[in-house]
């Protein structure tokens, strides 16, 4: 499976990205929102997203809004992940279109959880 990976904090990438690779996934790795974006529109064979919330350029939330509003991306599982937000915040998320939500500093064995209940 490939797995693209919106984070703009380095550690996170890393960290997120082998445990992709540990799975025998592939991951990919857009430094923020909108470059997500324009990886998803220009090849669309992604199979999960896991964004970040707070990006530069587009944050998490515009990326899930403009992907559910998007019918190519309408049934993709996304994973948001983000370290600052609350109860409320992760429903409204969910709400809005987002699959999965992860805390930070990201878990191993809660992301392979939630990525295997993605296929």
């Amino acid at each position: 499976m490939k797995i693209l990976i919106a984070e703009d904090d380095k550690i996170s990438q890393k960290l997120a990205a082998r445990f992709v690779e540990d799975m025998g996934h592939i991951p990919f790795i857009s430094p923020h929102g909108k470059h997500a974006y324009e990886a998803l529109k220009a090849e669309n064979r992604f199979d999960v997203l896991v964004t970040d919330i707070m990006m530069p350029e587009m944050d998490g939330r515009q990326l899930v809004q403009t992907l559910r509003g998007d019918s190519e991306f309408m049934d993709m599982p996304i994973v948001i992940m983000s370290a600052v937000v609350g109860v409320a915040e992760i429903s409204n998320l969910l709400s809005m279109g987002a699959t999965y939500f992860l805390t930070k500093p990201i878990d191993r064995e809660e992301f392979v959880e939630v990525i295997n209940r993605c296929f």
